[in-house]
C-alpha cells in the first residue's frame, strides 16, 4: 500500500492549488482525480487573474505540470472505497484496483449541474446556454438573453443579467411573479414572458429561440439557466461527514469538516465558488491541513525521545 501526507481527492482549481501548496511544503501528495472537470464544455474560464481566458483544460494542464515539478503525484482514477483508521488516518481503494493511505485528507470533488428538464436544453450547455453572468455575460453582451425563472427567486438573477444587455427576457411559470417583482422588471424594461417554455430552437447550430407551451416563440441569442447545483458529497458521507440538509458539508473557516482529518474545498462545499475562489479555498485548506500534520509531528517526536 502506498502511504501519503495527503491525499487530495479531486483534481480541479481547489485539488490542484492544494496540492502545490503542499508539495512546497515537502509533503508527500497524491491527487486523485477522475478526469471530468465540470467545466469541461466550456471554451474559456473567465474573471481569473492573469489568466482571463484560458481554456479550462488549459488550466489542468499548467497545474499538474506545476505539482509534479515539486514531486507531487496525480493519478488519474477514482475512489471506490474509502476506511477512516483508527490512527485518525485513512486508507482507500481505487477503481484500478491500486490501494493507498493517507495522514490527511482534502475533498475537493465538485458539483454537478442539473438542468430544467427541457428538449435541446442540455446540448447548447455552456455554449449558448449559460449559467454565470460573471464568467460569460461580458462575451455575450448586448445580444438578445434570456433568463429562465424556475422560482420566484430568480427575479433578481435576471436583474443582475440585465447588467450586460438592455434586450432582456425573463421566462416565468404564469402567476408566479409578484406584483412588486414585476414592477421591478418592467423598470428596468426587462420583458416578462409568462408560461412554461417547452423546447429549445437552434438553428445552424446557433440557438435562435424558445417555443413555449401554447405555441408562442421568443427569438433569443443566448439563455441563462440557474441550475440546480448537488454536491458530489458521497464520500464525505460515507466518512460520516455532517452534511446541511441541502446536501452542502459542514465545515470550518478552514475547510475543516466535521470528521478530523478531513478538509473540504471548491465547489463540493461552495456551490457559488468561481475557479478562481476555489484555487483560493484549495490553497487555504492546503495550509490548515499542513499546519495540522505539524502539530502531529511535534507530538510524534516528543514521543520518540521520551519527553
Amino acid at each position: 500500500m502506498s502511504r501519503y501526507d495527503v491525499v487530495i481527492i479531486g483534481g480541479g482549481a481547489a485539488g490542484l492549488s492544494a496540492a502545490l501548496v503542499l508539495a512546497r511544503a515537502r509533503r508527500k501528495v497524491l491527487v486523485v482525480d477522475a478526469g471530468a472537470p465540470r467545466n469541461a464544455p466550456a471554451a474559456h474560464m473567465h474573471g481569473f487573474l492573469s489568466r482571463d481566458g484560458l481554456p479550462p483544460g488549459e488550466l489542468l494542464t499548467l497545474g499538474r505540470a506545476e505539482v509534479t515539478s515539486y514531486g507531487g503525484e496525480i493519478l488519474e482514477d477514482t475512489v471506490t472505497e474509502l476506511v477512516r483508521g483508527n490512527d485518525s488516518g485513512f486508507s482507500m481503494l481505487l477503481s484500478s484496483g491500486q490501494q493507498v493511505s493517507a495522514r490527511r485528507l482534502l475533498i475537493a470533488t465538485g458539483l454537478r449541474d442539473e438542468l430544467p428538464d427541457i428538449p435541446g436544453l442540455a446540448k447548447r450547455w455552456a455554449r449558448d446556454v449559460l449559467h454565470c453572468p460573471y464568467c460569460h455575460g461580458y462575451e455575450v453582451r448586448d445580444q438578445r438573453l434570456g433568463v429562465l425563472g424556475a422560482s420566484p427567486d430568480t427575479v433578481h438573477y435576471a436583474q443582475i443579467v440585465a447588467q450586460w444587455s438592455a434586450d432582456i427576457v425573463f421566462f416565468a411559470p404564469t402567476d408566479t411573479v409578484t406584483t412588486a417583482q414585476r414592477a421591478g422588471l418592467a423598470a428596468r424594461s426587462i420583458g416578462l414572458v409568462e408560461g412554461m417554455v417547452q423546447r429549445v430552437l437552434v438553428e445552424d447550430d446557433r440557438l435562435c429561440g424558445v417555443q413555449l407551451d401554447d405555441g408562442r416563440t421568443i427569438g433569443r441569442d443566448v439563455l441563462f439557466v440557474p441550475p440546480r447545483f448537488v454536491p458530489h458529497n458521497d464520500l464525505l458521507v460515507e466518512l460520516g461527514c455532517a452534511i446541511e440538509e441541502s446536501g452542502w458539508p459542514v465545515r470550518d473557516s478552514t475547510g475543516q469538516s466535521t470528521v478530523a482529518g478531513v478538509w473540504v474545498a471548491g465547489n463540493v462545499a461552495n456551490p457559488r465558488a468561481q475557479v478562481i475562489t476555489a484555487a483560493g479555498e484549495g490553497s487555504a485548506a492546503a495550509i490548515a491541513i499542513n499546519t495540522d500534520l505539524v502539530h502531529g509531528d511535534v507530538r510524534t517526536a516528543v514521543h520518540d525521545v521520551g519527553l
